[in-house]
């Protein structure tokens, strides 16, 4: 089990989105999450980082991946990544500020636009296959790519 977890939430043509204050990744635009607990589930933890940082209270994910990788002295390490679908979202709150950054609903079509430079490394590579259908997935990180496993 890895004990890492980022969670996006959909909603129609929009997706939230975090732009971190604190390193790793500060100044750039991902999911929300964070470290899984001691006796948490990776699903347990990912709703409960949702709900800390973003007030939803989420439950069945939509898609789900993991994406694996080998550390320099060889062993496997690895990210567990979820898109929840909520129904609702708060137009008057487009943007807010949290304890963790600044959460906003982007459009998918601005995550994924190739000249985009904000967005942390890897989610134009894997988001596309979480919203394109249900289901788990997983993922290989090897020498700069992504690649879909299964």
């Amino acid at each position: 089990m890895f004990k890492y977890n980022v969670c996006f939430l959909k909603n129609r043509d929009k997706v939230l989105m975090l732009n971190r204050e604190k390193a790793p990744i500060m100044g750039v635009w991902n999911g929300v999450g964070g470290k899984n607990e001691v006796g948490e589930t990776p699903d347990e933890g990912a709703m409960r980082e949702v709900f800390e940082e973003t007030g939803f209270k989420v439950n069945q994910y939509y898609s789900k991946g993991v994406i694996t990788w080998d550390t320099s002295d060889c062993k496997k390490d690895g990210l567990y990544v979820y898109l929840f679908e909520v129904d609702t979202i708060l137009d008057s709150e487009s943007m807010k500020k949290t304890r963790e950054g600044i959460l906003d609903w982007k459009h998918i079509d601005w995550i994924l636009n190739p000249s985009n430079l904000g967005i942390a490394e890897m989610v134009k590579e894997y988001l596309p296959v979480l919203l394109e259908k249900e289901g788990d997935y997983s993922f290989e990180y090897k020498d700069n790519v992504l690649t879909l496993v299964k």
